[in-house]
């Protein structure tokens, strides 16, 4: 962090040494993420402020640096690890890192569903990227993430398809002038922070130019049969605990979270 700093302010290695040997500076009190009981969750979830709790530790991040190597090939047990680093370290974060954060947080509650969704839209001749995370529970579908724009992440869970979902994303990106052209969804993702799957990103790739309304609705309602057989299938067994130290740190080094973005990155701006 102090090298970014370094890098991108006039006087940045002198002001980097002033704040860290000042002796003056208030004590800020770290906020861990805690959270409540199952069965309260499901009232928690109801409330928009569900993941603005969070956002109070782990910020939306407008600095260009990338502070969590998010690989979307590694095994979920190892971008657990890096989801409890976002814990402990409250750096800002992007779309994709919150994606990340809400299966963290949520592995408690087995009768909440996740999955993956990402958008890509156009504007003014450019497209952009965004990712949130699809949940699904007592016959209801939401959202949780995390953007610069409010009606771009968290969603009630109180949606009746995924079909409504995915058309409620839509409304707010023409909103902005945005013209949604792809939706990619992914698979339910395992309960287990220790499964050595990978997280199925897009299951479901959906191209809004080519399909009609009711083909969309058709493909939506086939994906949502797709995740729902996948609950009964048996997940790979656990790592050992060499298996999981054999994976490696999620971060660059100890204490040096800060790294170049990576291209998969770059692409999601949230």
């Amino acid at each position: 962090m102090w090298r970014h700093v370094a890098r991108i302010h006039s006087d940045g290695e002198a002001l980097g040494r002033a704040i860290r040997r000042a002796t003056d500076l208030p004590k800020v009190e770290g906020q861990g993420v805690r959270l409540k009981p199952c069965n309260e969750h499901f009232a928690f979830f109801k409330k928009k402020n569900y993941f603005k709790t969070l956002t109070t530790t782990c910020r939306y991040n407008h600095t260009g640096t990338q502070f969590f190597e998010i690989k979307k090939s590694r095994p979920l047990t190892a971008l657990m690890d890096i989801a409890k680093e976002m814990t402990r370290e409250a750096l800002p974060i992007k779309c994709l890192e919150a994606v990340i954060l809400g299966i963290y947080l949520t592995n408690s509650m087995p009768g909440v569903e996740r999955f993956p969704i990402s958008f890509q839209s156009q504007f003014s001749g450019n497209h952009f990227h965004h990712i949130v995370l699809g949940v699904h529970s007592g016959g209801r579908f939401g959202a949780l993430g995390i953007s610069r724009r409010e009606d771009l992440m968290f969603k009630p869970l109180e949606l009746r398809t995924l079909t409504d979902l995915v058309q409620d994303f839509e409304g707010a990106y023409r909103g902005y002038w945005h013209t949604l052209r792809k939706v990619r969804i992914g698979q339910y993702v395992s309960h287990d922070p220790h499964s050595v799957e990978q997280i199925e990103w897009k299951h479901s790739i959906l191209d809004l130019e080519k399909l009609t309304k009711e083909e969309l609705r058709k493909e939506l309602e086939r994906h949502t049969r797709d995740m729902r057989l996948k609950i009964g299938k048996p997940a790979p067994p656990s790592p050992t605990k060499d298996r999981r130290n054999s994976i490696g740190s999620p971060l660059r080094g100890p204490g040096s979270p800060v790294r170049r973005i990576s291209r998969t990155e770059r692409r999601y701006r949230g």
